[in-house]
């Protein structure tokens, strides 16, 4: 692998190019949305500029361009249980992404992103596959008639996949995208077709083009100033150009993974639990480092659950001693020069991470005996849902750990039963509170740990 197709070269590529062509370079915003509590994590380039798409906010510029770091493990957009298990989900990735608040539109952006793709990094015109909306003759008419997309790479794709809205009211717009093809000894249709979910086409670059601002009746608006919001997988990218068809084969996550390897002692560097380690240190610790502590709601338990994974993906692998949080290190060597906030927060994130995993490490071996146990003697293939909540109030096993450890065992879980527990310690912990007395406080207990 060429230094010039390095994750962190690649990066810096992007921003440099889009740089040179007007934008102003905006460093990545926090994983906590300042101002939008309907957003878990930050999920997108667009968020933190979402106030200006709305005409709600000034910019000193009117086209950006940034790498933002986002994440998906909560919420709508939950990758969590894919993660280790495929070759392109991540809890933590990185959006390469460029903004125009009323600047250019379709014409440069697919101008832009084509200079991009086949001039800068060098991608053959005929591995690429574009789509538009169904309905956006000017970008069908951009793509074939002034970029000379060859009509046979190209199609037209419904509301489903080449329509964005914002929300269910307010700014939204046709796409238009831009899918990689692996080759026909990949298994896999292009999109639009019914053999679309296999791997030999995959998509790498939105072009979102806002044009309208959609009403409470489902009418659609022109917008006064049409505006672009794109965004490219970092990692989906540098697989392609490092010549690797998993984003855990990539230089940035096969050092994490040998870090991984090396901090747990497994020899077996194609180990799935390896994976799962070193893309749960780059969530861990950016959403620690954007002031999201393990708690047991909230953000705070999306990020306990996510170390817990890790923690019990090391205890698989035969590590009984504290690790996770020295992978925080060989993180910063990663990522460190282009996120330097990660730097000066190593040691934090390295104590967070070792207290809350020293504080599952007390429970763990009895809640896995616990579930073996159950597991043992269980008739049928779901494990009972008292068994399940259990693991979560008394030994601090997450609901979703629970649930990983039996899909591979082939088992799962009777969620029903789980939630029934779940609202009859509620109706305990709401009875006992009305006991409370003013030196100890509410008797009531929920999940320890």
């Amino acid at each position: 692998m060429s230094r010039s197709h390095s994750t962190t070269a690649i990066r810096q590529s992007f921003l440099d190019f889009f740089h040179a062509k007007g934008h102003e370079v905006v460093p990545s915003s926090p994983l906590v949305p300042a101002n939008d509590p309907t957003l878990l994590f930050t999920n997108a380039g667009m968020v933190q500029f979402k106030e200006v798409f709305l005409g709600k906010e000034q910019r000193a510029y009117s086209r950006a361009a940034s790498s933002q770091r986002c994440v998906r493990a909560g919420g709508k957009h939950n990758d969590l249980e894919n993660v280790g298990y495929t070759a392109r989900h991540h809890t933590f990735f990185e959006m390469l992404g460029n903004f125009s608040f009323g600047d250019y539109f379709k014409k440069d952006a697919i101008a832009y992103a084509w200079e991009y793709l086949t001039e800068v990094i060098g991608l053959p015109p005929e591995r690429l596959w574009v789509t538009v909306f169904t309905e956006d003759e000017e970008a069908a008419s951009i793509w074939l008639n002034d970029v000379g997309v060859d009509p046979a790479r190209f199609s037209r794709i419904g509301a489903k996949d080449n329509f964005w809205s914002m929300g269910e009211t307010g700014p939204c717009g046709p796409c238009t995208e831009i899918f990689y093809d692996h080759g026909p000894e990949v298994v896999g249709g292009p999109p639009g077709t019914p053999q679309e979910d296999g791997d030999r086409y995959i998509e790498i670059w939105n072009l979102v083009f806002m044009q309208y601002d959609r009403d409470a009746s489902g009418t659609l608006h022109p917008l006064p100033k049409p505006s672009v919001d794109t965004g490219m997988g970092l990692e989906r990218l540098a697989a392609i150009l490092q010549g690797v068809h998993s984003n855990y084969e990539i230089d940035l996550f096969q050092n994490l993974i040998a870090a991984a390897a090396e901090v747990t002692g497994c020899r077996d560097r194609d180990d799935k639990s390896l994976r799962v380690i070193a893309d749960h240190i780059r969530a861990c610790a950016f959403l620690i480092v954007d002031g999201v502590f393990p708690a047991n709601e909230g953000r705070g338990y999306v990020l306990r659950r996510i170390i817990r994974r890790a923690v019990r993906h090391g205890h698989k692998l035969g590590q009984r001693e504290s690790f996770f949080h020295r992978l925080v290190a060989p993180l910063v060597r990663e990522m460190g020069d282009a996120y330097p906030e990660l730097v000066a927060q190593q040691s934090q994130v390295e104590q967070v991470l070792a207290q809350d995993e020293a504080r599952f490490a007390e429970t763990l071996d009895n809640g896995l005996k616990i579930l073996d146990d159950a597991i043992t003697s269980l008739q049928g293939t779901e494990l009972a849902g008292d068994t399940v909540f259990k693991l979560y109030d008394t030994y601090g096993f997450p609901v979703d750990l629970t649930a990983d450890i039996a899909r591979e065992r082939g088992l799962t879980l009777d969620m029903t039963g789980f939630e029934r527990e779940m609202t009859a310690q509620r109706d305990r912990a709401r009875a006992a509170s009305q006991f409370a007395v003013s030196d100890t406080g509410a008797l009531a207990v929920s999940g320890s740990s």
